[in-house]
């Protein structure tokens, strides 16, 4: 690291559990965000200010003026952009030293395959299930950590599936693909601190697990009601009979 790069992520070089070396992590790190919505927003900002050295943003949306109640990555001017331009300029705006690839495109199962295994992590900041399972299956083969939240009315989720642990459970563990569960923010509304909050634990768990300091989200969902201002921590092993994940 040069002299700037000490200087701008020494109060993250400070903390002894990430240190020099974890900023070096981060520094050397390429990271696919999918969605640059709510949660993607928030996401991208705290990424890029960490020092993710390569960011890699994926949505094939343009900004509407209904996204800037929670979509702080993107402003009033950028209304009819790609949310990928849009972003992009947010991000380098706050560090112009990374590196940013914008996707403006919905990937097919080939190019989505593709992304996830250059990536070192992949999150998940889509607002549809399809897409959901879809990464979710491209993180199983490739082995590549999915760090993975959703936000909707006053409630938010967080978790972490890590397929290089053969303990660690999938999206698929957690939810069946009939789409009994499905639910949207468009149809069912949703309050912007919310998703915030679950972006911003998004960036904790992605900067944690490149960096290696702590310990993950892995095996636990965190579940919020914003409304009561209620956590709760949900243990979630892996399916034996997983159809995603299981070994058989």
């Amino acid at each position: 690291m040069n002299d700037q790069q000490l200087l701008r992520y020494s109060r993250q070089i400070m903390l002894p559990a990430i240190d020099i070396e974890g900023q070096e992590r981060l520094l050397n790190s390429r990271v696919l965000i999918i969605g640059m919505g709510g949660l993607g927003s928030p996401v991208g900002l705290y990424l890029a200010a960490a020092g993710i050295g390569h960011l890699v943003i994926n949505d094939f949306d343009d900004v509407d003026l209904s996204n800037l109640q929670r979509q702080i990555a993107h402003s009033t001017d950028d209304i009819g952009l790609p949310k990928v331009d849009s972003a992009k300029k947010s991000l380098l705006a706050i560090n112009p030293q990374i590196e940013i690839t914008a996707l403006n495109q919905k990937l097919s199962a080939n190019d989505l395959f593709a992304q996830v295994s250059q990536a070192d992590l992949v999150l998940d900041c889509c607002d549809n299930f399809g897409s959901r399972f879809a990464i979710n299956d491209a993180c199983v083969q490739s082995k590549t950590p999915l760090v993975s939240g959703a936000a909707i009315r006053f409630e938010g989720q967080i978790s972490v599936f890590n397929p290089l642990d053969s303990n660690s459970p999938c999206y698929n563990c957690l939810y069946p693909r009939d789409g009994s569960v499905a639910e949207s923010c468009s149809d069912n509304g949703v309050i912007a601190p919310i998703t915030g909050i679950i972006g911003s634990m998004q960036a904790l768990e992605a900067i944690k697990l490149l960096s290696k300091a702590g310990e993950s989200l892995q095996g636990r969902v965190l579940l919020l009601d914003g409304l009561s201002m209620q956590w709760q921590s949900m243990r979630l092993p892996r399916n034996p009979k997983c159809p995603t994940c299981s070994p058989s």
